[in-house]
């Protein structure tokens, strides 16, 4: 009889899962086709049952040496991975051992519980045997989904239950909770608690004490019945809370469940996250496969359902410098946003869209019939985005093919950038347009462009960083007027582009520089001696208008 494979999860897997939340690698190159089927918890008073694939946790190894000698004793067991608890000394002798065996060395973060990795490891292995969801056991506490966790809390401490994020979202709610309030009825009703009753929770200090204590608080005076609330913590992280109406305070053993059950709601949370982290990863791996061109460009394309008809490249970027709404605590998460708001309105306008974050920019591809699809499309978005958050869509070529996307996404990068270097100047210059409703009609040209419509403004843009990684630094009439304006305190620069700017007309001109026009008159044939500029040259007027538009730092 043939005995069968333990289950394994590709380590790369696991790295991916879990490098945003608990781990990160050390030493070693984590490869993504080792499999992981188990996890050792090391004792060195006690030595392990051999488990070829073993993930091998380090508790209480610390120190370079100490680490190093596990590395090497792992690897006579067959392991595929050690972690110890982070800070780790990635250099000398761990290093040495990651090499010499081939193991990967990982971290786990400060104040993450080893309880929770293994049974999150433990709980991968089987997810990824079983294709889905594995069955209830050991490695899925209480069985199911958040929803039956928020029953089995319920059931041990005797009230109705509700699983919330940091923003007051409900993401599962107990049965019993008709014996409840009326507050907790409107928060199950709207699946988020009511904005007067986060404010009163704040104003009493509910937060700052919860989110300080890994214990339960007893929380009264808010609502109808007295709450019980405790953090869902992964590490350092608040993932959400649970909160539970109850009659009064709860007793020693009760509340030695409700920790418990904070660290099995943890471990959902964490798997929700890694799953959703993993596809969105997938998506944005095969959409950069996809833009990049190359061999593997029309099988990415297939599995995004990207070859059946053409299709053309959005370049979206946020302008966070300028952005009005600041409350935000990172500006990256106005970016982010408006990523899931992109995909949310591509996928109600076609079907097959991708759109990924790659670096500052988001992609996304839209298939499409004509340009001025892609142009309505963009405008509609930003319609509804209004001003608050300053946002740039760059447009590519139509594509008739998914190998020929790579070109369109140039095209939309391109444009992009003029517009968001125009924007970068017109706010050294002029005042934010005032925040205010709009319609897809009165977006501002501005904020959308296809390569067409600014292509020789990406042409200076080109050259000027041509001349700057050559160093090939400008000379001419302009760097001198530059120079002397410095020097002197003058405006003459100004007054050249003005009257260039304006065809010639000297009244208009000196308007938009708000002098007089004899003023100005004065001033062209001073610029004209300073510079050494025939302005009745059409070369040289030409010359001096590509200057002028040039971005290149000029010699000291």
């Amino acid at each position: 009889m043939q005995i069968p494979e333990p289950p394994r999860v590709a380590l790369g897997r696991i790295v991916s899962d879990l490098g945003s939340t608990l781990v990160e690698v050390v030493a070693g190159v984590a490869d993504p086709d080792v499999g992981v089927c188990g996890v050792l918890i090391h004792d060195p008073l006690d030595e392990p049952s051999r488990l070829p694939g073993a993930v091998v946790l380090g508790v209480g190894v610390y120190g370079p040496e100490p680490v190093a000698a596990l590395v090497e004793h792992a690897h006579g067991l067959g392991a595929a991975a050690v972690m110890v608890r982070s800070p780790v000394a990635a250099d000398g002798p761990v290093a040495k051992a990651a090499a010499d065996t081939g193991l990967v060395v990982l971290g786990l973060t400060p104040g993450a519980s080893w309880a929770q990795v293994a049974a999150l490891l433990r709980s991968l292995i089987a997810t990824d045997a079983a294709g889905a969801d594995p069955a209830p056991g050991p490695a899925t506490p209480l069985g199911g989904d958040l929803f039956a966790l928020a029953n089995a809390i319920a059931g041990l401490l005797d009230g109705p239950v509700t699983i919330e994020d940091r923003g007051g979202a409900v993401l599962a709610f107990s049965a019993r909770q008709d014996e409840a309030d009326d507050s907790r009825i409107a928060t199950i009703l709207d699946r988020q608690v009511p904005a007067e009753k986060l404010r009163a929770l704040e104003k009493q200090g509910a937060f700052r004490a919860l989110y300080r204590s890994d214990d339960p608080i007893y929380i009264a005076g808010i609502g109808e019945k007295p709450r019980v609330a405790i953090a869902i913590r992964a590490g350092g992280e608040i993932l959400g809370s649970i909160w539970v109406v109850v009659p009064g305070p709860l007793n020693d053993d009760r509340a030695q469940a409700f920790r418990e059950a904070a660290g099995v709601a943890a471990l959902h949370l964490l798997r929700q996250r890694s799953g959703a982290d993993a596809d969105r990863r997938l998506r944005a791996d095969l959409l950069a496969t996809v833009l990049e061109g190359g061999a593997q460009a029309m099988r990415a394309a297939a599995r995004l359902g990207l070859t059946a008809q053409r299709a053309c490249v959005l370049a979206v970027a946020v302008d966070a410098e300028t952005a009005q709404d600041t409350t935000d605590p990172g500006r990256a998460a106005a970016g982010d946003r408006i990523a899931g708001s992109l995909a949310l309105h591509l996928s109600a306008v076609h079907p097959h869209t991708a759109v990924a974050s790659l670096g500052s920019v988001t992609y996304a591809v839209l298939p499409c019939g004509a340009d001025d699809d892609a142009r309505r499309v963009a405008a509609a978005f930003l319609a509804r985005l209004g001003v608050k958050v300053p946002t740039f869509i760059g447009i590519g070529r139509l594509a008739d093919r998914p190998t020929d996307l790579r070109r369109s996404r140039s095209d939309a990068d391109r444009a992009l950038r003029v517009l968001r270097s125009r924007a970068a100047r017109a706010c050294d210059t002029a005042e934010a347009p005032p925040a205010e409703s709009v319609s897809a009609e009165s977006v501002p040209a501005q904020r959308i462009a296809c390569l067409s419509d600014v292509y020789v403004a990406s042409l200076l843009d080109e050259l000027a960083d041509r001349m700057a990684a050559e160093d090939d630094r400008p000379d001419g009439p302009v760097v001198r007027l530059r120079a002397y304006d410095r020097e002197h305190g003058a405006q003459f620069t100004e007054t050249l582009a003005a009257w260039l700017d304006t065809f010639g007309d000297v009244a208009a001109a000196a308007a938009r520089v708000h002098v007089h026009p004899n003023t100005f008159r004065y001033r062209l044939r001073r610029l004209s001696e300073v510079a050494g500029i025939d302005l009745a040259d059409a070369e040289a007027r030409f010359e001096a208008m590509v200057q002028l538009r040039l971005r290149v730092p000029e010699a000291d």
